[in-house]
């Protein structure tokens, strides 16, 4: 089987190749990445130095796809990963859609020639941030969880928000993005006969993540801890009381195998994260860095939230679990420990990526 990864330098496309090869007996992965995020040359180096072939090409740009060899599988690593992106003027709306969007039409083009199977890695973030904002909250632990009983919003339960949660805008330019390319991905797969499989992702994380407060947060917040940087607790009070769920992308790439190895699987769309038992506030990430490390880091709040901030945010992967028998393996303590000892490691590792 041959298999390629685009944005492969990154840290969940470079995660996921050497998995993939390490759980798949005679897989042949090469990858492409445009490099343009500070630290993807140290990936280019150590994939390349584990025998995975690599190719300088940009997905904006589809000349870059046209010499590109046939293969069976295309994962979809790369996008910016930022739900402020476009907003903000770090990246221009016009950039983040050639990114996460006609990037993706050009991809699809290539899968459509060569009749090339694809799993497009897709985000939590397609869905309602208007619903999501909304949602009645109560205080827990130093976490937000949903006051169900006040509530009857489709698609929510106790075990987090399922597929059958509202896509209705306002999303984010981000989310719209990468909604419209799950939207796109299906119709392709199913006019030009090629299985694609849309996996929702929780937050992932793990050693080797490029941090930043917008993107990787539990990355940068070990870190920025470890490191003793000034931190802050941004909107809901100023509390820290905001959460996510944590997903290892091993965890991940243990469904990707299982995908690209089914014969004649459903296409569609799947939530993958680590669920409520691995959800955690940054007030929780903040109290456990305070024993693993000792001492304290500075904390300041403003009670303001960004745009398109919300207070909770934890995915139900009950269907992929039926359709793929998926869970996760990693919790997310342990998570938060690979992190750590990262950190510990590598105690300069937000500065190889201040620039992205």
């Amino acid at each position: 089987m041959k298999l390629l990864i685009t944005g492969i330098c990154g840290f969940i496309g470079s995660t996921l190749a050497l998995e993939l090869r390490r759980r798949i007996e005679g897989l042949e992965v090469f990858g492409i990445d445009n490099l343009s995020r500070a630290g993807s040359e140290q990936n280019r180096h150590s994939l390349q130095e584990k025998g995975v072939r690599f190719v300088h090409a940009d997905l904006r740009n589809s000349s870059d796809l046209a010499h590109l060899p046939q293969v069976d599988w295309v994962i979809d690593a790369a996008a910016n990963p930022s739900v402020l992106a476009g907003v903000t003027g770090a990246t221009s709306s016009r950039q983040l859609m050639e990114h996460n969007l006609f990037g993706t039409v050009h991809l699809l083009e290539y899968c459509k020639q060569h009749r090339a199977g694809l799993v497009l890695l897709s985000t939590s973030r397609v869905y309602s941030q208007a619903r999501l904002a909304g949602l009645p909250m109560q205080l827990k632990d130093s976490a937000f969880t949903p006051r169900l009983t006040e509530t009857n919003e489709p698609g929510l339960s106790a075990l987090g928000i399922a597929e059958s949660f509202s896509t209705e805008p306002p999303l984010s330019l981000y989310g719209a993005a990468k909604l419209a390319s799950e939207v796109l991905s299906l119709e392709y797969g199913r006019a030009f006969n090629f299985p694609v499989y849309v996996n929702r992702c929780g937050v992932l994380a793990g050693p080797g993540q490029f941090g930043k407060s917008d993107q990787g947060i539990f990355a940068f917040w070990i870190h920025s801890y470890r490191n003793k940087r000034p931190l802050k607790f941004i909107g809901f009070d100023g509390g820290g009381h905001q959460v996510r769920d944590c997903l290892h992308p091993r965890d991940l790439a243990l469904l990707i195998a299982e995908q690209v190895r089914a014969v004649n699987a459903d296409q569609g769309i799947w939530n993958i994260s680590g669920g409520v038992a691995n959800a955690l506030s940054l007030a929780q990430v903040s109290q456990w860095c305070a024993e693993r490390f000792g001492g304290s880091s500075s904390i300041s709040s403003d009670p303001v939230a960004r745009p398109f901030d919300i207070p909770w945010l934890v995915l139900d992967s009950s269907r992929a679990k039926l359709q793929w028998n998926w869970q996760p393996t990693t919790s997310a303590k342990a998570v938060l420990e690979e992190l750590a000892r990262h950190a510990e490691q590598n105690p300069n590792w937000l500065e190889l990526s201040a620039n992205t």
